[in-house]
C-alpha cells in the first residue's frame, strides 16, 4: 500500500508542481491560493467525508481505497517541488523549443533528469506518510488481515510489549534504509543539476 501510494503520489505531485511552475493559465494563481489555504487545515478534519465517500464507492476494507486517498491528497503539498522547478532556468526550455522539442520532450528529457533530487525527496515523503499513518487505515480497514503495521501494533494486547517493540523497530527500518539508499541520488542529482544548469 505504501509503495503504491509512493509511486502514484510522486507522479501526481511532480506533474502538478511542473505545471504550476512552467505554464501560465487563468486559474493558476487562484488554485495556488486555494491550496495554500486548504493546507492550513489538518487532514483529519475531513475524515467523516472521506469515510462516507469510501462507503459510497464500496472501498472500505480495500487497500486500493487507501492508495487512492493518499495519492489524491499528495498533490496538495506541491509547493516545495514547484520551488525546485522554479530554480531551473526557463532559458533551457526555450532553447529546446527552438530546436523543435515539444512540451512533453522538454519535461522528459531536460527537466526530469535535472530534478532528480526533488523526485527522490518526494518519493521518500510519499512512502513515509502512508507507511507510518494510523488514523486513516484504522478508519477504513476493518479486517485484521488488511491491517497496516501501525494499526496492527495498536491492536496488540498490553502483555505483548516485546512484539510491540519489535514492530516499532520494523516500522523505522524501511524508512532508514530508503534514506541511506536515496540520499546519494539526491546529492549526485543536485551536483549534476548545478553543472548542467
Amino acid at each position: 500500500m505504501a509503495a503504491g501510494s509512493c509511486i502514484l503520489g510522486t507522479f501526481l505531485v511532480i506533474l502538478t508542481a511542473y505545471t504550476m511552475s512552467r505554464f501560465t493559465f487563468a486559474a493558476r494563481k487562484p488554485v495556488m491560493k486555494i491550496t495554500m489555504v486548504l493546507g492550513m487545515f489538518p487532514s483529519f478534519m475531513g475524515m467523516i467525508a472521506v469515510y462516507l465517500l469510501m462507503t459510497q464507492f464500496n472501498l472500505i476494507n480495500h487497500l486500493w481505497g487507501l492508495i487512492l486517498i493518499y495519492s489524491a491528497g499528495a498533490p496538495m503539498g506541491y509547493l516545495t517541488q514547484k520551488g525546485f522547478f522554479d530554480t531551473i532556468p526557463k532559458a533551457i526550455d526555450e532553447a529546446a523549443r527552438i530546436d523543435g522539442a515539444t512540451n512533453f520532450q522538454v519535461f522528459m528529457k531536460i527537466n526530469l533528469p535535472l530534478s532528480r533530487p526533488i523526485i527522490v525527496y518526494t518519493a521518500l515523503s510519499s512512502f513515509t506518510w502512508p507507511w507510518s499513518d494510523f488514523i486513516l487505515p484504522k478508519l477504513l480497514l476493518k479486517e485484521k488481515n488488511l491491517y497496516t503495521v501501525a494499526v496492527g501494533l495498536m491492536s496488540l494486547d498490553e502483555t505483548e510489549f516485546a512484539r510491540f517493540a519489535a514492530g516499532s523497530v520494523f516500522i523505522a527500518v524501511p524508512i532508514v534504509l530508503l534514506y541511506f539508499f536515496l540520499v546519494k541520488d539526491m546529492v549526485n542529482g543536485m551536483a549534476a543539476g548545478a553543472v548542467k544548469g
